[in-house]
């Protein structure tokens, strides 16, 4: 272990012995490596998404007529056959308008490299597909996967449709269209000679006359709560005044006088309590206003009081604000909005059992209306459904009729346009600057080590004994002078700014990638 370390630091002086070679050469290989890097030309992705529905136009139009041909074999082949010399050539063609410098032989050079550069990749089963071009022209990359994409929709142009199924469903529909016509003349004369008995959208018949008794028996109860409530409001009006019965029992129980009617005292009292919450906002209640205002609201409710109790003694108690009672209007009122309901409530009964009446009295001709009507429009309901279904699919055998090759019978959807970032994805100058950064620290130290190595030097008496195999008398030391002791310290300097530099010139370098 200590034989290691020991040559480790020779080795370690003799690279310090040449370092001033060392930072030379690291400064060169630095300054060439990066000047290489930020000179490599920018490499942009353009990338496209597309997807192939292979579901057969044909095969649920033609069932047990036609065998549709295996569409994931197709999709296979385009896909292999995508990149191919022709296709390329013509994607070439295409795109000849962003080439910089045409040319035969420019062309014939793209092509291959364009062979080798473009990737169509899949997720299998999925027949999702990625096309992806990559190089330093941003517009070229995009308008070769644009160009690229289209031959890849576009496909092959062959007249094979299926002129036979048209024709059958052509006559089909012809069928059906005459059967409709008669269905609707006749379902057009039966609701004609049927006139008043055609079942309503709320149901059946029977159904009509559960809804119609429901509502009676309803309507029925809302008249006899209405009469109640009516009868109840007359009663409170012709019977015992029950405010009367509440003064005179104040009067026994000596309750609140609020409840004894005196219309010039009440009128007074309202009054001067509106003077006192208006004098409660502004003042006290030690204020004098505010104690002589209660003062006399409490003087004229002992003095209503001792009115009612006079008028009491003399022979009955009458109440001189009853004609200007609110509850007793309040009754009146009440009392002629109950009448009102009432007569409503006996104007939708009498509605409602006519109603009743007349749907029980077409209970045999109706339900052979409703099955006669029901037996119809299931027929037409069935053959217009059936009428429908063949126009679709006589429209469905046109498209597939104009698709042409089996290529065509496949339908392609672009998921993601072909799209260039702004920035580049490469090269990776950040990655590439700090290899070049390490290499010339590494080249640097190699060479110091290698000239160590061609021109070595004794740094300890124990080595030169060794190698020499003579005995060593004795060392002389150096002695620095001042002089030559500050020329070492500002090489020493010198040596250490060049390393900040350097390792500066990288850091700036890695910000702006940044």
């Amino acid at each position: 272990m200590d034989d290691l370390s020991t040559q480790l630091l020779a080795h370690v002086k003799g690279i310090w012995k040449y370092r001033w070679v060392a930072v030379i050469a690291a400064w060169v290989v630095a300054i060439a490596g990066w000047f290489i890097v930020y000179n490599m030309p920018d490499d942009y992705q353009a990338s496209a998404r597309i997807h192939v529905d292979t579901g057969n136009v044909l095969k649920p139009l033609m069932q047990g007529m036609t065998v549709a041909p295996n569409m994931q074999q197709q999709v296979s082949v385009m896909s292999r056959t995508l990149i191919s010399r022709p296709n390329v050539e013509r994607l070439v063609s295409m795109v000849e308008s962003d080439i910089k410098s045409p040319g035969a032989e420019k062309n014939k050079l793209m092509v291959n490299d364009l062979m080798k550069s473009i990737k169509l990749n899949t997720t299998g089963t999925d027949n999702l597909f990625t096309i992806t071009y990559n190089n330093s022209d941003r517009d070229l990359a995009k308008s070769v996967v644009q160009s690229l994409l289209t031959i890849f929709v576009e496909g092959r142009d062959d007249n094979s449709g299926s002129p036979a199924a048209l024709r059958f469903i052509d006559e089909q529909i012809e069928g059906y269209e005459k059967k409709l016509v008669t269905q609707e003349n006749e379902l057009k004369a039966f609701k004609q000679k049927n006139v008043g008995l055609m079942p309503q959208q709320g149901g059946d018949y029977y159904a009509q006359v559960s809804i119609a008794l429901e509502n009676l028996n309803k309507t029925k109860l809302d008249l006899r709560e209405a009469e109640r409530a009516r009868d109840s409001i007359r009663q409170q009006i012709s019977g015992d005044e029950p405010v009367l019965l509440q003064a005179e029992e104040g009067l026994a129980n000596d309750v609140n006088p609020s409840s004894i009617i005196n219309v010039e005292i009440d009128a007074r009292i309202t009054a001067l309590s509106k003077n006192l919450d208006t004098l409660s906002l502004n003042y006290t209640d030690q204020h004098p206003d505010i104690i002589s205002t209660k003062r006399l609201i409490a003087q004229l409710q002992e003095r209503k009081i001792e009115e009612a109790k006079r008028m009491k003694e003399r022979g009955g108690f009458v109440d001189p604000g009853i004609n200007y009672s609110p509850m007793l209007q309040q009754l009146n009122i009440a009392l002629t909005e109950s009448q009102a309901k009432v007569a409503s409530m006996r104007a939708r009964v009498e509605e409602y059992t006519r109603r009743y009446n007349d749907l029980k009295s077409l209970s045999n001709s109706v339900p052979e209306v409703e099955a006669s009507l029901a037996q119809l429009n299931r027929d037409y309901l069935v053959n217009k459904a059936n009428y429908q279904e063949l126009l679709k699919r006589r429209e469905s055998a046109k498209i597939s009729d104009k698709l042409g090759s089996a290529s065509k019978l496949m339908s392609f959807k672009i998921i993601d346009p072909p799209t260039v970032p702004e920035t580049p994805i490469g090269p990776d100058r950040g990655k590439f600057y700090s290899i070049v950064f390490f290499l010339a620290l590494a080249v640097g130290a190699g060479i110091a080590f290698t000239l160590n190595q061609l021109r070595p030097s004794f740094h300890s008496q124990g080595k030169l004994r060794e190698v020499t195999g003579m005995p060593v008398l004795g060392t002389v030391p150096m002695i620095w002078t001042s002089k030559e002791k500050s020329n070492r310290k500002q090489r020493l300097y010198a040596l250490g700014l060049s390393l900040l530099s350097l390792l500066g010139s990288y850091g700036i370098l890695m910000v702006k990638m940044t």
